[in-house]
């Protein structure tokens, strides 16, 4: 007999069959109530996040504005501060230009006087003495080496003030373009719309970049910068004041050290030529001396010559007499007579002898005082033409180098001008005098 098969399975009652369709039923009623609050509320939130988005955009323009008002002021500040710092590099590159002359300028006064020292060190003997003169070159020499020290102190100060200048300036062109980029970057902002091409989203846009700052560390770097800037310049503005006060009172000192100098050397010239003008009186006092001894000597010499002729007469006339016979050689008046004029012929030629070697002694006196005087007329001449050589080179000091001409040839020796005759000859004389007596000094 055949068997009806059953599907495998669970098997279910009408109830449940009926409880499912109710089941449905409600789930069906509550997804679409719940579908209705869900789009309610979407439409709530898409007015609320819309107004929030305009509002918030709207913020965010404003801020960018602000933002952009707020760094273009810190730009035209930078903008004046970069002006003000670039005149002031100029005026202070200037001033450090200024004192560099000044310092090259030192360098004439500085040879021209040690060209007078080595000058006045060619005087010789008694005249290499240390005068007025020498001891004005010689604090020339130190007034300049101190304005020379001081006016390259300034200059390297000057050096050292525009490299921070420099320095500061760097910073504020740095910050400069920072801020000229930043405008640029937030205007941009500022133009981006839901419109504007290339716009996209981007990865992790909210995340904090590396070396952010805050408004006020950035607003302070700023100030920072500003202030820097300033204190930098008031610095080198109180640094050309005391480079120029520095300038001008090394001139006035150096002036007034040249003018002392000078005084001294022509104080000095005029003292050797009285000095050369006393030795050659004495000179021709005693050249006038020396013939009126020379010719005393000869008279003595006859003198003496003739005084020993009498004598011989007498010494034969007394040698003659001894010769008388017997009681004929008496020693009558003749006798005493004869003998008193032997003893008076010899005191006379004794004293005119002592006299004579007196006048010899005398007239050697007088050519070793007249070799004295003509020598030292020669170390005096030799003074004078270097003290005036001195002088004329000293013109450079106050002559411009291309106007000046040498009135003695330094190398040659010799004078490039024709002086006054007084003095001319003077010099002259006294420069035959010092060769002569250096030539007779020469054994």
């Amino acid at each position: 007999m055949a068997t009806l098969s059953a599907k495998p399975g669970q098997r279910f009652t009408v109830p449940d069959w009926h409880t499912n369709s109710h089941l449905i039923s409600a789930d069906a009623e509550r997804q679409r109530s719940a579908s209705h609050q869900v789009r309610q509320e979407a439409r709530a939130l898409r007015n609320e996040t819309n107004n929030q988005a305009k509002w918030d955009e709207h913020d965010n323009q404003t801020r960018l504005a602000e933002r952009i008002s707020s760094v273009n002021r810190w730009k035209e500040t930078l903008d004046k501060c970069l002006a003000d710092i670039d005149v002031e590099i100029d005026a202070l590159a200037k001033v450090k230009e200024a004192a560099e002359r000044a310092l090259q300028a030192k360098n004439l006064p500085l040879d021209v006087s040690i060209e007078c020292l080595t000058l006045r060190e060619s005087r010789r003997a008694i005249d290499l003495v240390r005068d007025p003169v020498g001891e004005e070159l010689h604090k020339e020499v130190k007034v300049i080496d101190k304005a020379k020290r001081e006016l390259q102190q300034r200059v390297n100060e000057a050096f050292e003030q525009l490299c921070l200048l420099q320095e500061a300036r760097q910073q504020l062109s740095c910050d400069h373009r920072c801020k000229m980029e930043a405008l640029e970057i937030d205007r941009v902002c500022l133009s981006i719309n839901v419109n504007s091409p290339n716009i996209s989203f981007k990865v992790n846009p909210t995340r904090v970049p590396d070396r952010s700052t805050a408004p006020d560390e950035w607003e302070q770097n700023s100030q920072c910068n500003k202030e820097h800037a300033e204190a930098e310049m008031k610095a080198s503005t109180e640094l050309r004041e005391a480079t120029l006060l520095a300038i001008a009172q090394t001139n006035n000192e150096l002036e007034a050290q040249r003018v002392a100098t000078e005084f001294a050397l022509r104080k000095r010239i005029r003292d050797l030529e009285r000095a050369y003008d006393e030795l050659k009186w004495q000179e021709q006092n005693t050249l006038e001396e020396i013939p009126e001894m020379e010719e005393d000597i000869r008279r003595l010499e006859e003198d003496l010559r003739r005084k020993m002729q009498d004598l011989k007469v007498a010494h034969t006339r007394l040698e003659t007499r001894t010769y008388r016979p017997n009681m004929e050689l008496c020693r009558d008046q003749v006798q005493y007579g004869l003998t008193d004029e032997v003893h008076q012929l010899e005191g006379t030629i004794r004293a005119l002898k002592q006299k004579l070697a007196e006048a010899q002694d005398a007239l050697d006196a007088l050519y070793r005082q007249l070799h004295r005087v003509q020598t030292d007329i020669g170390y005096k001449a030799n003074s004078l033409l270097l003290d005036n050589k001195c002088l004329d080179s000293r013109r450079k000091l106050v002559v411009p180098a291309e106007k000046f001409v040498p009135e003695f040839d330094t190398f040659n020796r010799t004078t490039n001008r024709a002086l006054s005759p007084p003095k001319n000859g003077r010099l002259e004389l006294a420069q035959c005098a010092g060769e002569k007596a250096t030539s007779d000094s020469v054994p």
